[in-house]
């Protein structure tokens, strides 16, 4: 079959690397059916390696910019899944996502790349769109009790601070105390490769955001 949008699916090394790793976690923190929604989705490359994966799954993904919602429909294109939806333009900030209810939230490699207040409009929409017992899954770089837990990831934060002092790696116990305040209850932070941690967050039963 003669594959409809070959430009327009970008590909990223990273997410190459990382989405193996990161669907050991989803298989065992995410529900076996129910509506998910991937906020960030970047390329497309994880939500149609997930939703390929989690065939149960009805899997929602999004993004603000433009040529990453392209990549996503014609990875989605590509890869012809019946269980991947047309990417939505979500901004969390905005009080209208284009979703009522989830069974779980997928944010990989945001935070960091984002305004604090990102994350603050990340949990608080999340708390009010997740059913009791949804799952928040975040992906990416933390410093833990105020240090970078590498070299590297000084570097990177450097580097991220230089191209705009909003962004940086975020301090692992903030983002949980934030969660906490927005009725999400962490899990022990699960190390993943290249100095990354998941964060696992489930909604408490009667939760709201605060």
């Amino acid at each position: 079959m003669t594959d409809p949008h070959p430009a327009l699916r970008q590909r990223s090394p990273s997410a190459e690397r990382n989405r193996e790793p990161i669907l050991s976690v989803l298989r065992d923190v995410l529900p076996a059916t129910g509506r998910v929604l991937e906020i960030a989705s970047g390329t497309g490359q994880h939500a149609v390696h997930f939703a390929r994966a989690m065939p149960g799954l009805d899997w929602q993904p999004s993004d603000l910019d433009g040529d990453a919602r392209a990549s996503i429909a014609a990875w989605i294109a590509h890869e012809q899944l019946g269980n991947v939806r047309a990417p939505l333009a979500l901004d969390v900030h905005r009080p209208d996502w284009g979703v009522a209810t989830l069974d779980a939230v997928v944010c990989i490699n945001m935070i960091h790349i984002s305004p604090w207040s990102a994350t603050e409009a990340l949990f608080a929409g999340a708390s009010e769109r997740l059913v009791a017992g949804g799952v928040l899954y975040l992906y990416g770089p933390y410093r833990r009790g105020g240090e970078q837990t590498s070299p590297s990831n000084e570097a990177f934060d450097r580097q991220l601070r230089s191209r705009d002092p909003a962004w940086g790696v975020r301090d692992m116990e903030t983002v949980v105390a934030l969660g906490a305040s927005c009725g999400l209850v962490a899990a022990p932070p699960i190390p993943m490769p290249a100095n990354n941690f998941s964060l696992i967050f489930t909604k408490r039963p009667g939760a709201q955001a605060v």
